[in-house]
């Protein structure tokens, strides 16, 4: 069987496409890269945005043009199908969330062996991916990929370790991902690697600095970063990895925003920080890093949202150390809460909004790369194409070297252009 496989969303998707696609390898089957050479096409959903839902019905009526291929659809839109997705043409099967048996079963494989444990999932040659919990406990009401994903849970210390290892055989830079993972630890079980309790001291509980730390510890030769997190939760451990442990952490955070007015954070359900906790955090960590790529998602045109409260969402974003920003104009999922809200605001002034924020992330982005022209960089390789060899900061920047300046490494020093 020839199977080609599509990802839409984030990170934690990547990662489950992968894991799917290593257990479709065990059973025999051939991966292919264009799906007119396909007998069975696996897509991995999104359901954060009505946009990706669009896209995804878009790629299967494509998919089901090109070629023979049947179509499996998995992921979040899956999990809340109400029957568009199974009635799309050549769709043999949806398939909630990205479980690997229920996939292959759905495929008409066998789903023994080892299908259900986690594999070693690369982002890039040498990038990976290294998803330590899935779910989500909150209930922004904006959000239907908690609806989609379940509860929050965490993998345990000791099997991250030895995935990490295993990765770490390949790739010079492993990103940890999920989908709130800066609430890793409840019934992540205990670290394998940290010293023995002493006499009347409890061991540490697993929390994402602590596994962070214990990482650093076991696989010391490699670069680990930070995929979305909250900002105010990075602990005093988390921040004092970033700060003392450059070549061992990436000098970079994603941490969502979604609107820096404490009246829209409150409709939004985001009950555990206010702007003020949000920039304090911030500031904080920008005073004791040089180098700091800083990042945030923000949603344009939330119900509710006046000029008052989008003119402090824009100061916030002005004022703060931010080298890039994601704003997405609010969409209404179906599902979610968001959706029943009074007030919602009209699509031309949500553009309109959504296009000022990114202006002003696009501006940002422009000066910090500016400030780091001509400046050192820790560089690890992202890819390879049309003669050029892109290669990503601790910062998040992307530099490109012409490939005969590259001598094979996964990961050196430069300078920034």
């Amino acid at each position: 069987m020839n199977v080609y496989f599509h990802t839409f969303g984030c990170r934690a998707n990547q990662y489950d496409t992968e894991v799917v696609r290593q257990a479709f390898t065990e059973q025999g089957a051939v991966v292919v890269d264009d799906p007119a050479a396909a007998d069975l096409t696996v897509i991995n959903s999104c359901t954060v945005t009505h946009e990706s839902e669009t896209k995804l019905r878009r790629f299967v009526r494509h998919v089901s043009r090109t070629g023979r291929a049947e179509t499996i659809v998995m992921g979040c839109a899956a999990a809340l199908d109400d029957g568009a997705i199974a009635a799309l043409p050549s769709v043999r099967a949806v398939v909630a969330n990205a479980d690997p048996a229920m996939v292959l079963r759905a495929a008409g494989l066998s789903s023994r062996a080892s299908v259900g444990a986690q594999h070693a999932a690369p982002l890039h040659r040498h990038r990976a991916l290294l998803k330590i919990q899935d779910g989500c406990d909150e209930h922004c009401t904006f959000c239907a990929t908690t609806l989609a994903r379940g509860a929050n849970r965490s993998r345990s210390v000791a099997e991250l370790v030895a995935e990490a290892r295993a990765l770490a055989e390949h790739h010079a830079e492993i990103v940890l991902t999920g989908v709130h993972i800066g609430t890793y630890g409840p019934g992540g079980g205990p670290g394998v690697l940290t010293p023995g309790p002493r006499p009347g001291v409890n061991p540490p509980e697993p929390t994402l600095g602590h596994l962070l730390e214990t990482l650093i510890q076991a696989i010391p030769g490699v670069r680990f970063r930070l995929s979305s997190v909250e900002a105010t939760e990075v602990d005093d451990t988390l921040a004092r990895l970033l700060i003392e442990a450059p070549r061992h952490v990436a000098a970079h955070l994603h941490a969502p925003l979604q609107s820096g007015s404490n009246r829209i954070l409150k409709r939004m359900g985001r009950h555990w920080y206010a702007a003020e906790s949000y920039r304090g955090r911030i500031d904080w960590l920008a005073e004791r890093l040089p180098v700091f790529g800083l990042g945030a998602d923000v949603i344009a045109g939330f119900p509710g949202e006046t000029d008052e409260d989008h003119h402090a969402t824009f100061t916030l974003l002005h004022e703060l150390p931010f080298t890039y920003l994601h704003v997405f104009p609010f969409s209404v999922r179906p599902d979610a809460a968001a959706a029943r809200l009074s007030a919602q605001v009209a699509p031309t002034l949500i553009h309109e909004r959504a296009r000022e924020l990114r202006e002003l992330g696009e501006a940002k982005a422009r000066g910090y790369r500016g400030r780091r022209k001509g400046q050192r960089a820790d560089g690890v390789v992202a890819g390879r194409a049309g003669g050029r060899v892109e290669v990503l900061t601790e910062d998040y920047l992307s530099v490109y070297l012409p490939s005969d300046r590259w001598d094979g490494r996964p990961r050196f020093d430069l300078i920034v252009d």
